[in-house]
């Protein structure tokens, strides 16, 4: 399938797949649409939460490890908020070198000082769980989504597969069973997608649901909560 580097509307680049008309972050701005999303909407509100509770540590998973940048975005936020992050990233078709080599998140996150940090989280091996610093312990997992099977694991999801409209397998039941199953008692996913087929699904496997305003190009997206233990 074909490949090419895209430039969003912010500024940041994508990796844009012309034969799906599909990318791997919005095209109205991808690092907008991150911040929007996986930040504001989950990572804060789970940092917050547990902040209250007196405990510093957040585990999370990512579904569509992809590029790496939510989990870098991830990385200079933790730091913000001095919490130490447990990060796991789901992908089974791992994007290549080179074309790591062409994405700008670092020069548009004015996050030079940490271009290592960068190029380690795509660099280490598959499975080992290693410590990209201090506060910041990553493993990326080269697995099909159905094939998740951790229980109350994660205090928060990165929910970022490919769209329903291309992919719909990675957007049903049996893979929200999965989800919920892998998140903590209250523990969050958050995703860019707000189709009633999405909704209804997370609904199904016992998920509380929230429509939440959409990042830049979205009108609406979804946040739901593991409401039983």
């Amino acid at each position: 399938m074909k490949r090419e580097i895209l430039i969003t509307s912010d500024g940041s680049t994508t990796i844009h797949l012309p034969d799906w008309d599909e990318q791997y972050h919005s095209k109205h701005g991808a690092i907008q649409e991150a911040y929007h999303v996986f930040i504001k909407s989950g990572f804060e509100p789970v940092c917050s939460k547990l902040e209250s509770e007196s405990k510093g540590n957040i585990s999370i998973l990512e579904i569509g490890f992809g590029t790496g940048l939510n989990a870098f975005i991830t990385f200079l936020e933790g730091i913000k908020k001095e919490v130490k992050i447990e990060y796991v990233g789901v992908e089974a078709y791992p994007v290549l070198a080179d074309e790591i080599q062409k994405l700008n998140y670092v020069s548009e996150l004015n996050a030079s000082e940490h271009q290592l940090i960068f190029d380690a989280m795509h660099e280490i091996s598959w499975e080992d769980k290693l410590a990209i610093s201090k506060d910041f312990q990553l493993t990326k997992r080269k697995q099909f989504f159905a094939d998740i099977q951790d229980e109350n694991v994660f205090n928060l999801i990165y929910f970022d597969a490919f769209g329903a409209r291309n992919q719909p397998e990675l957007w049903t039941e049996e893979i929200f069973q999965n989800m919920y199953t892998a998140l903590k008692f209250k523990g969050i996913l958050v995703t860019y997608s707000a189709k009633g087929s999405v909704r209804r699904a997370l609904q199904t496997v016992g998920f509380m649901v929230e429509r939440l305003p959409g990042p830049p190009g979205k009108r609406e997206m979804l946040r739901a909560t593991k409401n039983r233990s």
